[in-house]
């Protein structure tokens, strides 16, 4: 009886250890939260030539906004697909 209890003892004690460590090295044990993503919109003028970027966003602010080299000049009612709302980053 005394073993059984000693052997309950020491997994206690090395699921208890396990669970305060996951949570001194990690805030965040099941994932971290994405902060930073990108894609790519283009952005037309009002002829519709539209230039291909790369939309950088850090939670909902606007990072940074870099040409990609790509153009195309689209028909008058062209919209892009990508991208259906008009905030960048949201």
């Amino acid at each position: 009886m005394k073993k059984i209890i000693k052997i309950i003892l020491i997994v206690f004690i090395m699921f208890s250890l396990m669970t305060i460590g996951i949570y001194a090295l990690n805030k965040n044990p099941i994932g971290k939260v994405i902060d930073k993503y990108t894609y790519t919109k283009a952005i037309c003028d009002e002829t519709n030539y539209c230039e291909d970027y790369e939309i950088v966003c850090e939670r909902a602010n606007l990072k940074a906004l870099n040409p990609t080299g790509y153009a195309i000049q689209n028909s008058a009612d062209w919209e892009d697909p990508r991208v259906s709302d008009k905030q960048l980053c949201s």
